[in-house]
């Protein structure tokens, strides 16, 4: 079936109340997982050659994608593109890495520069909401080469720093606004935003938008917009409220999906390791230690920074991300991995929403998620854009149960293997070791320096005086930048020093399966 056939339902069925800030909907397409006037694209081909152009893209876009390295679309991209271009409401459905940020940014710009309006203050032509500021980032950065090339102003609105930019940035005018739901909101009630020229509404990500509950925030915003703008959303799954956003505002949509409803990247190598409790954190240390960029997920914000911390000190230069970070901090860290200055990111869920690094082989569970879409999400930061990628859950006995459960309604068969430490499989999966860097020594506190005028004997005596202010407190909520520089500090003034901690791989029970590992095998070969 070609990608554009639609069918028309023609029953003359009566549809439910509409709200008032929404376009007159004619009839459609039934489908079962959306309202009845839901129109379906079949999914496209395996393998589509047209290119950009011969999709509708105008030649200055092309041009701007090629000199980004862009010349063939991406499935998402070819199959969303002619509706998209045309004006039509888009669903479109894709894992993680698949193109949907060239696939949405494309038709944001295009439709900008052929409309006769002008920019506004205050008055964004355009809005793309997301729902965490490395997100907004990551998206920005995508869409820039594109505003430059066609004229057009962009700018990101999201929580963590100040609005005084922001603010600014709004009253010169934007064409393309990429924001938050919260602080946008807070702008707007503040008198800095007006939503009412917006001619194209993109939501990104909506499934996890859902998660986070900025699903009410979202239609308060939604409905701030104009009737006649179009709007497409994309986003890895369509469930958890997305279907309620679907029926109230978009008109007739085009669904378009490159993946079923839970799916894994084919090119993707799933293992479960299954530790005892207490080889877990010498296991994790080898699995960090590898050549290649390494992505490590921790179920807290306190435990990725711990991490980060333990595997900065033992050699291995990591950094940390999540919600506790002040924004700059955030931005330092991310940057430090993404540009290879270090190799290992420690992340919790939420943070890791904003992560689009490529070439990210590895992939570690360390605490394995609470649920299988929590799974996909972090394990599509790796096998990118067709590329191949590993993806290992560690387990320990305790965890067999709830690990079978996510592994089956991810829908993924993973390699089982019973390990401890310096197991040759923890080499097979990370590649060489890479060398062992020694971090800096911490600089000496103005407590331990002898006072001036004094023998260093004496600078010791008496009880030192406590400084006012409650230094000792902790400063992870608001600045956060203690975790920012205890985690980077393994980067700093390297020096190559012989590996160490790796001597205990010869004990002897690392490849012997465990009962738990075998169960667990078992279950797996009768589904």
């Amino acid at each position: 079936m070609p990608t554009d056939t639609r069918t028309s339902r023609g029953d003359g069925a009566r549809r439910r109340p509409r709200n008032r800030n929404r376009r007159p909907a004619v009839a459609a397409a039934a489908h079962p997982q959306f309202a009845p006037d839901t129109t379906v694209a079949a999914a496209p081909p395996a393998v589509d050659d047209r290119s950009f152009a011969e999709l509708g893209v105008p030649a200055a876009i092309v041009t701007a994608l090629a000199a980004n390295g862009v010349t063939t679309p991406f499935p998402i991209q070819a199959a969303t593109l002619p509706d998209t271009l045309a004006g039509h409401d888009v669903l479109g459905r894709g894992q993680t890495g698949s193109g949907k940020t060239i696939a949405f940014s494309v038709p944001t710009v295009t439709r900008l520069v052929a409309s006769r309006t002008g920019r506004q203050a205050r008055r964004p032509r355009a809005l793309v909401l997301v729902p965490t500021r490395e997100l907004a980032n990551q998206v920005a950065a995508t869409m820039a080469p594109l505003a430059t090339a066609t004229g057009l102003r962009i700018a990101t609105v999201f929580g963590g720093v100040g609005q005084g930019p922001q603010v600014k940035s709004l009253r010169n005018g934007v064409d393309v606004l990429i924001a938050c739901p919260g602080r946008l909101e807070d702008l707007i009630a503040q008198g800095h935003c007006d939503l009412g020229a917006v001619e194209i509404t993109v939501l990104d990500e909506a499934d996890h938008m859902a998660d986070l509950g900025f699903l009410p925030a979202v239609r308060r915003l939604l409905d701030a917009t104009p009737r006649g703008g179009q709007r497409l959303l994309f986003s890895a799954t369509l469930d958890n409220g997305v279907d309620t956003l679907v029926r109230r505002y978009l008109t007739n949509p085009v669904l378009h999906s490159t993946a079923p409803a839970v799916a894994h990247v084919s090119t993707m190598d799933h293992h479960v390791l299954a530790v005892e409790a207490a080889d877990k954190g010498v296991v994790v240390r080898e699995l960090a230690s590898g050549q290649g960029r390494t992505l490590l997920f921790a179920r807290t914000k306190h435990g990725a920074k711990k991490l980060a911390k333990v595997l900065s000190a033992a050699g291995i230069p990591a950094v940390d991300l999540h919600g506790n970070l002040s924004q700059g901090a955030r931005q330092r860290n991310l940057a430090a991995f993404s540009e290879g200055t270090t190799r290992v990111l420690v992340a919790t869920d939420i943070a890791a929403r904003g992560i689009h690094v490529d070439d990210i082989g590895l992939v570690v569970h360390v605490d394995p998620p609470a649920e299988h879409k929590a799974y996909l999400h972090r394990s599509g930061r790796t096998a990118r854009a067709g590329a191949g990628g590993t993806v290992v859950t560690v387990m320990t006995h305790d965890q067999t149960g709830d690990v079978r459960t996510l592994t089956r309604q991810a829908g993924i068969t993973p390699t089982i293997t019973r390990v401890g430490p310096g197991h040759p499989a923890i080499a097979e999966l990370t590649g060489p070791a890479a060398p062992l860097v020694t971090p800096p020594k911490p600089a000496p506190s103005a407590a331990d320096q002898p006072a001036h005028g004094q023998a260093g004997g004496q600078a010791g005596r008496g009880r030192p005086r406590r400084r006012r202010g409650g230094s000792g407190r902790g400063r992870d909520g608001a600045a956060a930048e203690p975790s920012a520089t205890t985690s980077t500090a393994g980067t700093q003034g390297a020096t190559t020093a012989n590996r160490r901690g790796r001597g205990r791989g010869g004990r002897g029970r690392g490849g012997a399966a465990s009962t738990s590992a075998d169960s667990f095998s078992a279950s797996l070969r009768r589904r």
